[in-house]
């Protein structure tokens, strides 16, 4: 039957990953290690140097809009298309300040942030001369966001990233170069299971590795953790189906290790990168932000981060999930076509 043939596989391929000490333990202290780090190095909410300032133009487009305080320097001005996300980020001091241009101007501002009471009088202060025409003023509260549970989301989303790209990609090429598949294909084996027992078996060992990671985060940090457990689980395991299947194509007929490296590290450096692991996309080019809409660790990213930081549940993150799931169905189409077992 298919599926004893597709279980023998598993069982084997996960008992050569647990034999395997030196990888399970880099799996899981590696990314311990960077977040605690991270930790140490920005121990407050986010960089003293610069204000954030949300805008809300009635267009649109802030170079369109008109007002006195866009006319002061050394301010990061990012774009909504509505003011309901970013107030949600003023609350968390991630926005020092949230000013709406659309019809009677308004603005919101912690009234617990030291770096919001000052970007509130800046924008006074650029009103003075006409008083009367000062947007109204919406108090918020909140506590601060510690940039560590900003990241943390991240982190766990791009370790999952290695470890499933690296524990199929390079794995099944050293297989094709060893001759175990030349073996394998001479059973009824088929492609399909022989890839499908690779995906599961990764699957359990990201989600497994992954989870080990958090607990020691939230044991050491007590980040925040707003929204749904269930949530959670169902964007990572889309995560981790959609970059293992995408491994499995890297190594669909290559059989040398150091070129499915090199396209591995082609794969994953861009993607971490471009998909927000360490810094917001907002108020970066455009372009840069079209190139990470088409990166599946951007949704995964987003859609932890609804999660863990906004509150979000399964509703919140059934785009994310959707797309994830859609790209993990193409690429494993993809790998099981372009498969060779020599």
């Amino acid at each position: 039957m298919w599926w004893q043939r597709t279980r023998a596989i598993l069982i084997a391929r996960n008992r050569e990953f647990y034999r395997d000490r030196a990888g399970l333990a880099w799996n899981i202290m590696m990314p311990i290690i960077m977040i605690l780090t991270f930790a140490f190095l920005f121990p407050s909410e986010r960089d003293k140097n610069l204000f954030e300032v949300g805008i809300v133009a009635p267009d649109g487009e802030i170079a369109s809009a008109s007002s006195p305080f866009l006319e002061l320097e050394h301010i990061r001005w990012i774009p909504y298309a509505s003011p309901e996300p970013a107030i949600a980020k003023v609350g968390r001091h991630q926005l020092d300040l949230l000013l709406d241009l659309r019809g009677a101007p308004s603005y919101w501002v912690n009234e617990g942030s030291a770096r919001g009471y000052l970007a509130e009088r800046l924008l006074r202060t650029a009103y003075a001369p006409e008083a009367e025409n000062v947007p109204r003023r919406r108090a918020l509260s909140g506590e601060p966001l510690r940039y560590v549970d900003w990241v943390l989301p991240g982190i766990l989303a791009m370790n999952l990233m290695f470890s499933s790209l690296w524990g199929v990609g390079w794995v099944v090429v050293r297989y094709r170069k060893n001759g175990v598949l030349r073996r394998l294909k001479a059973t009824p084996l088929s492609p399909l299971e022989f890839l499908t027992a690779q995906v599961i078996s990764r699957l359990l060992v990201v989600l497994a590795a992954s989870l080990i990671v958090y607990l020691v985060a939230v044991l050491v940090l007590h980040p925040p953790m707003r929204g749904s457990y269930p949530a959670l689980f169902l964007i990572y395991t889309a995560g981790g189906l959609c970059l293992i299947s995408m491994g499995l194509i890297v190594s669909s007929r290559l059989r040398n290790e150091e070129v499915a490296d090199g396209f591995l590290n082609l794969l994953s450096w861009p993607m971490m990168l471009l998909s927000g692991v360490w810094f917001s996309m907002e108020g970066t080019s455009a372009i840069a932000q079209d190139l990470s809409r088409l990166i599946p660790l951007t949704h995964l990213v987003e859609g932890a981060r609804t999660v863990m930081i906004d509150g979000g549940g399964i509703l919140d993150v059934l785009p994310q999930i959707g797309w994830l799931l859609g790209l993990s169905a193409v690429f494993l189409g993809i790998a099981t076509r372009l498969f060779r077992w020599e």
